[in-house]
């Protein structure tokens, strides 16, 4: 299928690693000129490079930014617009916040999981919004994408500061997308599950740590929640970011879809 996104801009924030590096590698794949960003410059320099390597003519932009810094946001997307002539797709994405109960978290924490992973994501729009809006009108094309997580739909026991955020980030893109459907701008949610990142690797360590079971007995336990009994690889979460950016998905918005193996067991 051709998704229609030859000569288009994205902007993937957190995307030197993980499910954001592999968004933004499909994205060029389609033919996407795509900026990438991370707090660490080596990293995303380094994450831009493997990808240049490996796809030839690709237009990749590497740029710092700290997705908790409005000022770092409004500058990584003035430049990526000012390169590349506008802003087509934006990926609104950040690491998640420390796995814990109740009990683990002062409010400093909570405050700092509210601003990594729910003011990040609406300041990424309120200052990607102008270019959206030229290009929905130029080119037909313009679209908002969040990544959040199945424990905003279906909680996660030791995962309360990212509960609670994401499932924030999921509010807010319900309400973006009822407000900008009259202008032709999609606005979705694709919530990963079990995926091989090195943030799953982290919560199989700390969950190891807090249950005496070996990471392997962890995973075997994550890949049995699912209909589909094995963890996920990025590259499939990305093929659904993908679709969701393509000219093809015109007419989908305020979805939240999940692309966990079937780990979500509700109805709605």
């Amino acid at each position: 299928m051709d998704l229609g996104l030859k000569n288009t801009t994205a902007f993937v924030a957190g995307s030197s690693a993980g499910l954001g590096f592999s968004v933004a590698e499909r994205l060029l794949t389609e033919g996407c000129r795509v900026a990438m960003c991370s707090r660490s410059d080596e990293r995303i320099s380094a994450a831009a490079a493997r990808l240049a390597e490996v796809h030839d003519e690709a237009e990749v932009l590497p740029l710092t930014c700290d997705v908790t810094s409005e000022a770092d946001i409004e500058r990584a997307i003035g430049e990526t617009a000012e390169r590349f002539g506008g802003l087509n797709v934006l990926v609104a994405n950040a690491g998640g916040p420390p796995a814990g109960f109740i009990d683990d978290f002062d409010a400093g924490a909570w405050r700092d999981a509210m601003e990594l992973n729910l003011i990040s994501s609406i300041n990424l729009v309120r200052h990607a919004l102008p270019h959206l809006r030229e290009s929905a009108r130029r080119d037909g094309l313009a679209r908002i994408i969040f990544i959040t997580s199945v424990s905003a739909k279906q909680p996660i026991p030791n995962l309360y500061l990212s509960n609670a955020a994401r499932a924030g980030v999921m509010g807010f893109a319900k309400s973006l997308a009822e407000e900008l459907g009259k202008e032709h701008i999609t606005v979705n949610s694709v919530l990963p599950g079990y995926t091989k990142t090195d943030r799953l690797a982290d919560l199989g360590t700390s969950t190891s740590e807090r249950t005496g079971k070996s990471i392997a007995e962890v995973e075997q336990d994550w890949a049995a929640q699912n209909a589909i009994p094995r963890l996920g690889e990025p590259e499939e979460f990305a093929a659904a970011v993908a679709f969701l950016a393509s000219r093809p998905a015109a007419y989908i918005t305020g979805v939240a879809l999940p692309v966990d193996g079937g780990r979500s067991k509700h109805l709605l």
